[in-house]
């Protein structure tokens, strides 16, 4: 962090930027992994929609 001041004694203080870096596509193993969560994710909501519809 470094620290800045104006002409009337005002401090300012700044953050250090992070280093950018690229993202990585998502290899097969991980698309396939995504693809189970979303499955499993849409089952349970769909769960809870059933649960909610025969409790009220």
């Amino acid at each position: 962090m470094y620290t800045t001041s104006d002409e009337n004694g005002i401090l300012n203080n700044f953050a250090n930027e992070p280093d950018m870096y690229y993202a990585v596509y998502p290899t097969q193993k991980q698309q396939r992994g995504y693809l189970v969560q979303g499955v499993f994710a849409a089952l349970f909501i769909v769960g809870l929609g059933v649960v909610v519809t025969l409790v009220s």
